[in-house]
């Protein structure tokens, strides 16, 4: 979930460089057998950034995993397998701000009905455990799979968030690097005409990158104009899925490249999943 003004997202993505001729697929090495893209929906209000105290309100997840990989992991072809998805319950603010049902789509009715975050991550952990992807006592991986998605803010910011305020530690199974295909297309874009020969590159703390929108980057890749609702979380993530089955079609190697830190921590928290009032943007 990303949110801005619509002249600010059109002038930029007017910058963008063309890349869209589709090269002769060739196979990558590509240590990740699993890829899951994920675009949470979180609540929010006119005016706030992302050091609001947003909570999960949509949870869904895409299965992308490769078609054609060979004994010593190259690949070229990925497929979604599955999905899942999921609205959530709030509990520090229940209810929606029209704001945010007008920007996501999401109304009051369905998140009432939903489960609270904690019985979310249960859901998951089983269709996780389903697809041979945990353990199922344990929640410990058993095959090498990667997070991805729309720039570092859905789980860097969303899901650290929520674990705080729901008062759960952050499960082992979403901890570690994620891929950013944001910051990946724009790699791409700037790489030379052989992107799978390069790693890609860390985020570096601090520093100021060009916005790519995800309507953007279906551009730029030759694909086809966004499908659904922009902001629905299913929406997105099934179109990030795309974008990410053409990069690896086009030989990128699909690596982490963003840094999660579960113990990040903003002046609004307080003791045992409080929200200080006193430290709201």
């Amino acid at each position: 979930m990303r949110y801005g003004s619509k002249k600010a997202r059109r002038a930029k993505a007017k910058k963008l460089p063309s890349k869209q001729e589709s090269p002769l697929v060739q196979k990558t090495k590509q240590p990740y057998e699993v890829f899951l893209v994920l675009d949470l929906e979180g609540t929010c209000k006119l005016g706030t950034d992302f050091n609001y105290p947003n909570e999960i309100i949509e949870f869904p997840v895409s299965v992308l995993k490769w078609v054609d990989r060979d004994e010593d992991g190259t690949a070229t072809t990925l497929e979604v397998i599955d999905e899942f998805r999921t609205f959530v319950r709030p509990s520090w603010r229940p209810t929606l701000s029209q704001f945010c049902m007008e920007l996501t789509g999401i109304t009051q009715e369905q998140v009432d009905a939903a489960p609270p975050f904690t019985q979310v991550l249960v859901k998951l952990e089983a269709f996780l455990v389903k697809h041979g992807l945990i353990e199922e006592r344990t929640c410990k991986r058993l095959t090498r799979f990667c997070w991805c998605s729309d720039g570092p803010w859905d789980i860097r910011d969303f899901f650290v968030k929520q674990c705080f305020i729901s008062q759960v530690a952050m499960p082992v199974w979403i901890q570690g690097d994620v891929l950013d295909v944001r910051f990946a297309v724009l790699q791409w874009i700037n790489s030379d005409p052989a992107p799978a020969t390069k790693a890609p590159a860390k985020h570096v703390s601090g520093a100021t990158r060009p916005s790519l929108n995800i309507s953007a980057q279906l551009k730029v890749l030759g694909l086809p104009a966004f499908e659904g609702r922009q902001h629905s979380g299913i929406d997105d993530t099934r179109n990030i899925a795309k974008i990410v089955t053409e990069l690896a079609r086009r030989g990128v190697h699909l690596l982490p490249n963003t840094t999660i830190y579960p113990g990040r921590r903003w002046r609004w928290m307080g003791k045992h999943g409080q929200v200080l009032e006193d430290g709201l943007p």
